[in-house]
């Protein structure tokens, strides 16, 4: 019995949950740091600027999230958030074809921003990617080393922004140290504070993460604690980056509710953590503003 090919309505189906497990709502948050890193050093638009930033829209976080939910589609079956905007449920057929059309959407950006690259840029191009693929790939696994899950997450999206900067060949200036720190933090909290919702099923799938090592409570007071520190250190930073200390408070006042949570009401913070996903459209915003002031001025 000869076997039909896929009708077109069924193709089409696999390619909208290949897209799909890219996160699409969460595209901006690795391209706009690379973006305003690398524009606000060149001060211009140019064809790197433009490959850079579609590179760190779209390939980059499929290869992030397509990964992901790949290798970790087991733990996912059991996880109730999974199945729309907070992480697709690729059918295993479609497995093979999600690595496939990762690779060869990042690769070709890739040779590009490596031929117009420098050692740099190479260095940390290369620290992205690591960092994208060892988050979930077999045996390296940095998503269930607690801490270093936290550690990597916070990479993906701090790394794009020192490639556009070493791109720019842009002078490292204690602001711009500052302002990379206190993204550094932010991202690590973010992550933690996402795990916490987790917790249940990701025990019940036997994967530890920082959050099912120290708890749901320590977990969201470390989390909020980090974004204090982040806002605080924005303060050292020159003008008009002074401003963007105020764009921790909202992280705060979101998973403050949660200071005494415990492991048992963990899955409850997912209230916080769909409003964390509209925060940072708001926090994005604001940084726009920032920006243009840092343009200007």
């Amino acid at each position: 019995m000869s076997t039909a090919a896929a009708p077109p309505s069924s193709i089409g189906r696999d390619i909208a949950q290949i897209i799909l497990s890219s996160r699409p709502i969460s595209w901006i948050n690795t391209a706009f740091p690379f973006a305003a890193a690398y524009l606000l050093s060149t001060r211009e638009i140019d064809l790197t600027f433009v490959i850079g930033t579609l590179y760190f829209l779209v390939p980059y976080n499929l290869a992030m999230y397509g990964i992901n939910d790949v290798f970790d589609y087991a733990s996912d079956l059991a996880n109730p958030r999974k199945g729309g905007i907070e992480g697709a449920l690729l059918a295993p057929r479609i497995h093979r074809a999600t690595l496939w059309t990762a690779a060869a959407t990042n690769i070709p950006f890739l040779v590009y921003l490596v031929v117009v690259g420098s050692p740099a840029s190479w260095l940390w191009l290369t620290v992205s990617v690591f960092a994208v693929i060892a988050y979930s790939a077999p045996v390296l696994r940095f998503k269930e080393r607690p801490f270093l899950d936290s550690v990597t997450s916070s990479t993906h999206f701090v790394s794009p922004a020192i490639v556009g900067l070493a791109l720019a060949e842009a002078p490292v200036t204690v602001g711009a140290a500052i302002t990379l720190g206190a993204f550094f933090l932010w991202g690590m909290a973010a992550h933690a504070f996402g795990a916490v919702q987790d917790i249940g099923p990701d025990r019940e799938a036997g994967i530890s993460s920082i959050a099912t090592v120290i708890g749901a409570r320590a977990t969201v007071r470390l989390s909020v604690s980090l974004w204090v520190i982040a806002g605080a250190a924005m303060l050292l930073t020159p003008w008009p980056g002074t401003l963007a200390a105020a764009l921790a408070l909202p992280y705060i006042v979101n998973a403050a509710p949660w200071w005494n949570v415990t492991d048992e009401t963990s899955a409850s913070t997912n209230r916080a953590w769909r409003r964390f996903i509209a925060l940072n459209y708001f926090a994005g915003f604001l940084a726009t503003m920032i920006l243009i002031l840092a343009w200007i001025s």
